[in-house]
């Protein structure tokens, strides 16, 4: 082992990185290496090493994988800064002690629930040909596992069978919660995440998640327990620490979800895809259910942790090539609308017909539009909107959202940091108090909490995002246009012409591993210290830093927790226009929100001034997007070719800066030589980027193309390679 030590810190200290993230690294290193715990670790660790694959040893080993806004969540893998059974039980272990502190002389109880998720190192990290304890892991697995943790610690358990064939959606879970009057609960997912991606989101009585300077306490718990104790899971099922849900369960959280109806309006054709996730078990029982015409996705129906027919292997309804596979089924159908859900359901995703009669696709913002709409409409013309009701959403959500409720009369707080566990604090904080800030009122009053991110919540019963809710609103919203002769399109426009129109645009920036998580945090430090004064031409009229406790409304910072999920800045601009930045909590990414607003209307916009303000709002937005995107990523000395803000935003910022800098004077070089075989270049080159990588940088290269000085039969050789109509 003294070798292998004395290898990994010579190859650790030639990395570009501070001293001290080194040497926790290879601290970290020899305690795999040494301690028993870890041995089943033991031969993958050295295969790294052996590999001599330093700045994967560093990734995985120089930080315990934080707690981010859903919870710890990340790739599997070995090392602290991965997820794996250590990881996740040590957590578990410091949940079930809290919880049981909490409530001393109580019967402690948590419910758990766990995705469809099982590690295949579809990245190709590990050795295949060496024992690899994660390999096969499924997310039941590891639930079963954290349920031995918590029996052991005294801590009854409720759960599905996880040698069934149901599963438990995350908006399930929140409800169970409630309903069994639980003291917490444990979801092990990681939602739209990469297949070899798992997490745990750890849950407290009120069925939401805990936020500052609570979710700093469980931290500080978890950075402390090396000593896990643990039952096996058929030893905790034999002494009754473990009770198996039944049906019911489902049954009930689809009752909530049905009250919500507001119209027996059921006609149209609606394609459905939980994309592999378990959606079908929520919002597809709950469509079929209150009687719509619901048409699958065969291949993307049942259960399945690889999401094999998914592009890029990104089941994200935020991400357009998630809804391929459902526009076939429903052009064969002549469906009005598809929806799509993430694995874990909590996550609502919406096309529709265009204008010109195929699919567009809807983003978060305007699928929160076009629900609050409907629902505010409904309930105010039935007489059963509360007179002091109230919304929630956050601050990186459309502007629009507080127009249009406030139009009907709800109070609305718009300030809101990303992630429903705010939301559920607010509600709970209403139960207690009676009121909160300016809102006067306890959660019978609340109407909806959303946020851009397809996220929608519209019950009090349920304290996260729930897909099943909005799914069937969309659903009514359409019967009922239909019926007038309109569509989702026509109403979404109707929204534009009354209310005004409103580009939001977003923009990511993924930066992995450890140098990725210091360019980010160099970029928003640079940002406060040195605020830009204009950005593509329009000057910046004010700067807002949430971290400032004197200025912001939420005062002094709480905790190490409370400082990141407040690490955002926003940048007011000129035209009423703004940017906000704020680093991801749940993926290695900086995310850029855009907002250009249209002129505020009079009367209602015609369809031809309509087309105009959302022509010139957008390129506006795309071109403020992209400029900041340049400017943020030059404050830690990254410079981007203009194609790069073209490709696929799956894709990461060295993928980008490799893109601009070799890949396409690599393209041009070989394009100009006519007796070389283009294609067989392009699939070798492009493997760098992964087996979707055309698709990937299509965009930037047609965008590179318009304005290179290449040859004319250059140009045609690359446009036959890259367009969608020749590409093969």
């Amino acid at each position: 082992m003294t070798t292998e030590l004395d290898a990994v810190q010579a190859g650790l200290a030639a990395l570009d990185f501070p001293p001290e993230v080194k040497q926790r690294a290879a601290r970290a290193v020899a305690r795999w290496l040494s301690e028993p715990i870890f041995a089943e670790y033991r031969p993958q660790l050295e295969a790294l090493v052996e590999r001599r694959a330093w700045s994967l040893v560093l990734d995985h080993f120089w930080q315990t994988i934080p707690f981010g806004t859903g919870g710890r969540r990340g790739p599997v893998g070995i090392g602290p800064n991965r997820f794996n059974t250590f990881t996740l039980l040590t957590s578990v272990q410091g949940h079930a002690e809290m919880l049981c502190e909490a409530a001393p002389g109580e019967e402690v109880s948590v419910v758990v629930a766990y995705d469809v998720r099982r590690f295949l190192d579809q990245r190709g990290v590990y050795d295949p040909a060496r024992p690899n304890p994660l390999l096969g892991l499924s997310s039941a697995d590891f639930a079963k596992a954290a349920a031995g943790v918590y029996a052991a610690n005294g801590v009854r358990v409720r759960m599905l069978d996880p040698d069934g064939d149901a599963y438990m959606a995350t908006p399930e879970l929140s409800l169970a919660i409630r309903r069994h009057k639980a003291h917490g609960g444990l979801n092990v997912s990681a939602s739209h995440n990469h297949p070899d991606d798992n997490g745990g989101k750890f849950y407290n009585r009120h069925g939401g998640q805990d936020v500052p300077p609570d979710d700093q306490l469980l931290a500080d718990r978890v950075e402390g327990i090396s000593d896990v104790r643990r039952l096996d899971f058929a030893d905790a099922c034999a002494r009754g620490m473990v009770t198996f849900l039944g049906p019911d369960e489902n049954e009930h959280y689809l009752a909530v979800n049905a009250r919500l109806s507001l119209s027996p309006a059921r006609g149209g054709r609606v394609v459905y895809t939980p994309l592999h996730g378990v959606g079908a078990a929520t919002v597809g029982r709950l469509l079929r259910g209150q009687g719509f015409d619901v048409h699958p996705v065969p291949e993307q129906e049942a259960p399945d942790g690889r999401f094999p027919t998914v592009r890029f292997l990104a089941p994200n309804p935020e991400v357009p090539t998630c809804y391929e596979h459902a526009e076939r089924v429903a052009d064969e159908v002549d469906a009005d609308m598809i929806l799509a859900t993430d694995p874990d359901a909590d996550r609502i995703g919406l096309e529709i017909r265009g204008c010109a009669g195929g699919w567009e696709f809807v983003n978060g913002n305007e699928i929160i539009l076009l629900v609050v709409r409907y629902l505010l409409e409904r309930r105010r013309d039935e007489g059963t909107l509360p007179r002091n009701a109230f919304g929630l959403t956050t601050a990186v959500s459309s502007r629009r959202i507080t127009t249009i409720a406030r139009s009907y009369g709800v109070t609305m707080v718009d300030d809101l940091l990303v992630g429903f566990k705010y939301m559920a604090d607010v509600l709970a904080r209403l139960e207690r108090d009676g009121g909160w800030r300016h809102v006067h009122a306890g959660s019978e009053a609340f109407v909806f909490g959303v946020e851009e991110s397809h996220g929608l919540l519209l019950t009090s019963a349920v304290r996260d995002k729930d897909a099943a809710g909005p799914a069937l609103l969309l659903a009514e919203l359409n019967a009922t246009l239909r019926a007038r002769g309109k569509t989702l399109r026509d109403e979404l426009d109707a929204i534009w012409r009354r209310f005004g129109y409103m580009a939001n645009l977003l923009f990511t920036t993924v930066m992995t591993g450890a140098a990725g998580l210091a360019r980010i945090r160099a970029i928003q430090a640079s940002l406060r210290k040195t605020p830009p004064t204009e950005v593509a031409g329009r000057k910046v009229t004010a700067f807002v830093d949430f971290l400032d406790e004197e200025r912001c409304w939420m005062g002094p910072l709480r905790s190490e927790t409370d400082a990141a999920g407040r690490n955002i800045v926003v940048l007011e601009l000129e035209g009423d226009a703004r940017i906000l930045i704020r680093p991801s909590g749940t993926e290695p990414k900086n995310k850029i929100y855009v907002e250009v607003p249209g002129v505020t209307p009079t009367r209602d916009l015609t369809a031809a001034e309509l087309a105009d303000e959302r022509a010139r709002c957008d390129a506006e937005a795309r071109e403020l997007g992209r400029a900041f995107e340049r400017l943020s990523l030059a404050r830690v000395g990254i410079e981007l070719v203009p194609a790069a803000s073209h490709v696929s935003n799956l894709l990461g910022i060295d993928q980008k800066v490799h893109f601009g800098a070799e890949f396409l004077p690599g393209l041009a070089r070989r394009a100009r030589e006519p007796g070389r075989d283009l294609c067989a270049w392009v699939s070798e080159a492009l493997k760098v980027y992964g087996k979707d990588g055309l698709d990937l940088v299509r965009g930037g290269v047609l965008a590179w193309l318009a304005d290179a000085t290449l040859p004319s039969d250059a140009a045609e050789r690359v446009r036959a390679i890259f367009e969608p109509s020749t590409a093969t």
